[in-house]
């Protein structure tokens, strides 16, 4: 018995163990390195888009998730809503839009320090003691907080900062623009069908307008219909050229086919096209069944965030502001679409091109926020700037309130 356990037999087992722990300690580290940083990217891209983006929802978004205090407290202010709309108390604007001079945001009252409480690199709407160079390195003072929502906001700059100007680190951009193939613009002339569906532009306004289950549940026509130089989930949709840009723009048969394109998506979202000179929107007759979509399929905010930058690219960019500020009116002042306010202040808002418009829109926000939540969309500075116009327009509002009811 003794001599079977000799070295010479043991040795082969001895080897092969040898040689799985080698194996063990030499790659799996590496695997376990690799897979705990692709789900905490993972976990942070789902995080970051979450339902800002393209439906997903985080566990901070899950009332499963939130603790009994903020429950009670989501639940009272949600029970008041309901009443005060049943009401037909729905509270007016408390900062309508104001003509002011051009000059007013650019004085030194609204330049901001990077160690602002709320300034974020990515943010080019006001400006700083720097130049304006690109995204700015943040340097936090004491008591500065980066707060989940704060955080959530950076990286929705980080893509609006991005279109805004002209997709600087596009390297798929660039190698489209390198190719000859015109896909996009091809398809907005009705030369060529979209992929993988086989539908063409003029089919599409025919067939599909008013056909809301296939709006929301086919997911491969939207590139088509909104192209942009990013690439997006259907990889058989091409990013858009600096070529097609230009050719698009000097087509009156594109543009005019992206303008049905535009109805026949507003009109999926409950909005209906007032003024196709100045953009102005406004609701349609069924926008109560539509929002009621809009508000449960929270992936059609990141196809809105689409229309919003095609529209800027592609000859509507004074239909941007119209758009944001209806989304900024039902979500803020009228509290519909709950589930769309967040989108509609991290991307919506900074997705339109023009700075000026855009300050106006960040004001307007301010201004109609429930001040019981943190305002993050805005430096600091600027906020108290505007805080004492809060205090009157309350006082307006309730003296029109009261006056009403008499």
């Amino acid at each position: 018995m003794m001599a079977w356990f000799n070295f010479s037999r043991l040795s082969p087992v001895f080897e092969c163990f040898r040689r799985t722990l080698y194996f063990l300690l030499r790659w799996v580290p590496p695997v376990l390195r690799t897979f705990v940083t692709y789900t905490s990217t993972a976990i942070a891209w789902l995080s970051d888009r979450g339902s800002t983006r393209d439906g997903f929802e985080t566990c901070e978004d899950d009332p499963e998730f939130l603790p009994d205090e903020v429950k009670e407290e989501s639940c009272r202010k949600n029970e008041a809503a309901v009443v005060e709309r049943a009401a037909g108390l729905d509270r007016e604007p408390v900062f309508e839009e104001e003509e002011e001079e051009d000059d007013e945001f650019d004085s030194d009252e609204y330049r901001v320090e990077t160690t602002d409480k709320f300034y974020c690199e990515y943010d080019s709407s006001w400006e700083t003691e720097e130049s304006q160079g690109g995204p700015y390195k943040s340097t936090w003072g004491p008591g500065a907080s980066k707060s989940f929502k704060f955080r959530k906001f950076e990286n929705a700059a980080k893509d609006t900062w991005n279109y805004r100007h002209d997709y600087p680190s596009q390297t798929s951009r660039q190698r489209w623009d390198e190719a000859d193939a015109n896909p996009n613009l091809d398809f907005y002339l009705g030369e060529k069908p979209s992929l993988p569906d086989g539908v063409y532009i003029n089919t599409f306004h025919d067939e599909w307008a008013g056909q809301y289950d296939k709006l929301e549940y086919v997911h491969t026509f939207i590139q088509w219909l909104f192209p942009l130089p990013e690439p997006g989930m259907n990889y058989e949709a091409t990013p858009l050229t600096r070529k097609e840009i230009d050719g698009f723009c000097e087509s009156s048969i594109a543009k005019e086919n992206l303008l049905k394109s535009y109805e026949l998506m507003l009109d999926f979202y409950g909005i209906k096209l007032r003024n196709k000179a100045t953009g102005e929107v406004e609701r349609a007759p069924n926008w109560k069944e539509r929002f009621d979509n809009l508000n449960r399929h929270t992936h059609n905010s990141l196809r809105i965030t689409r229309i919003l930058k095609c529209l800027g690219i592609l000859g509507f960019p004074h239909y941007q502001y119209p758009l944001v500020r209806f989304f900024l009116k039902q979500t803020l002042i009228h509290g519909e679409l709950p589930n769309v306010q967040d989108s509609a202040l991290s991307y919506f808002m900074f997705s339109v091109r023009n700075k000026r418009q855009r300050r106006h829109l960040i004001k307007f926000a301010y201004m109609n926020y429930n001040r019981e939540d943190e305002f993050v969309w805005c430096p600091k500075k600027i906020q108290m700037k505007w805080s004492h116009h809060v205090e009157s327009g309350l006082q307006r509002g309730m003296v029109g309130l009261y006056e009403s009811e008499q």
